[in-house]
């Protein structure tokens, strides 16, 4: 009992230590930066992001002009990361499940090419891919006069592609907020019916989640317009449009992580025992079937840590957009530095932004862990 104390007495001292250690580095760095902010009469703290921003960026998911806040620049970088992490998250899972299976195909040629295919990307620098990619982009398709179309209202240059889009409505944003309130409400109603042994069926779940946007669509009226893009000047305008900065991020990020994923991937489904494939052939079910209903949903309580960390590297990889001109966080930051020398503070917040979005994918993907384990009872 005596030993068990003192060394829960030396832990204790030693975190105790470790905390005091840290709070004077921290402090120390605040005083250092002070005193150099006033020596050099530089001015500091956060409150440029109330000021007015002299650049425009390329790429925005909302709207944002020359004139608005470095608050809402920071913001458009935000999304414009988070709109890249999620499109390589999912292709890449996607992509990465097609070329794990493959490697385990019996043909052998499908095997080796698959096998090929992680050789050679997973072992080639990111950055280098994505410049490959953009420089391809820009390089191998037809300038806006000689565009390509295969349809009607479809435009493919080197300046991107031009595709017809809806118009933006108030009523687009009440219809999100009903959808969101649909899908809390099939999870409350599903977990209910859990609870007292019953069962809600498919067509009832999605009722509850397609009804509420539905009917706020037509309490406005239905609104729906499309814009089509035209050439004007020296560049489409109008419709949706997909730049060659942000498809070459999706394409690099896609291809380099799937090639990590597809190893992760085969490794959880190889560690699911070979008598589950028996057991499921005794059955009478098909090979398809065996992957679909009991190999894959196993293989998740193996992978989703690996793709844990697979998924939070996409999302620090972005940053390497600043390379080919795609308005990501890092950018933006960059031209705010530039225009204002706040160096401290533009770092301080792109660590603070990519440390934020690092936590919410590791605890939302920690939840979905803790939902596929086996119950230990």
């Amino acid at each position: 009992m005596r030993l068990t104390a003192l060394l829960r007495q030396r832990d204790v001292q030693a975190q105790l230590a470790f905390v005091a250690l840290v709070v004077l580095v921290v402090w120390g760095m605040v005083q250092n930066a002070a005193s150099v902010e006033g020596r050099d009469a530089v001015q500091s703290g956060f409150g440029f992001l109330w000021d007015r921003a002299s650049f425009q960026l390329g790429e925005s998911l909302i709207p944002y002009g020359a004139g608005d806040t470095y608050g809402r620049a920071f913001l458009v970088g935000i999304l414009n990361t988070v709109k890249v992490a999620i499109c390589g998250i999912v292709l890449s899972t996607v992509l990465g499940l097609m070329i794990a299976l493959g490697q385990l195909s019996p043909s052998v040629l499908t095997a080796r090419l698959c096998r090929l295919y992680i050789e050679i990307f997973r072992n080639m620098p990111l950055l280098l891919q994505l410049i490959f990619w953009h420089t391809f982009l820009i390089r191998g398709l037809p300038v806006v006069r000689q565009a390509l179309s295969p349809v009607d209202g479809v435009y493919l240059t080197n300046r991107g592609l031009f595709i017809p889009g809806i118009v933006g409505h108030v009523a687009y944003g009440w219809m999100a907020l009903a959808l969101a309130l649909g899908v809390a409400a099939a999870v409350i109603v599903s977990r209910i019916a859990r609870q007292r042994d019953t069962q809600i069926s498919a067509g009832w779940r999605a009722a509850l989640v397609l009804v509420p946007p539905l009917a706020v669509f037509l309490a406005f009226g239905a609104p729906l317009s499309v814009d089509l893009p035209h050439l004007a000047g020296f560049n489409f305008k109008g419709g949706w449009t997909l730049s060659p900065e942000f498809a070459a991020m999706v394409i690099g990020l896609t291809l380099y992580t799937a090639a990590f994923n597809a190893e992760i991937i085969r490794a959880g489904i190889q560690g699911i025992p070979k008598g589950q494939t028996e057991a499921a052939l005794a059955l009478g079910l098909h090979r398809r079937q065996i992957m679909r209903l009991v190999i894959i949903p196993q293989t998740l309580r193996i992978i989703t840590p690996p793709m844990t960390n697979s998924y939070l590297n996409i999302t620090k990889e972005s940053s390497l957009a600043v390379a080919i001109g795609y308005p990501e966080v890092v950018r933006v930051a960059n031209i705010t530095l530039a225009e204002t020398n706040r160096s401290i503070e533009c770092i301080a917040l792109i660590m603070i932004i990519y440390l934020t979005l690092s936590l919410i994918i590791s605890a939302l993907l920690n939840l979905a862990n803790a939902r596929v384990q086996l119950e230990q009872r």
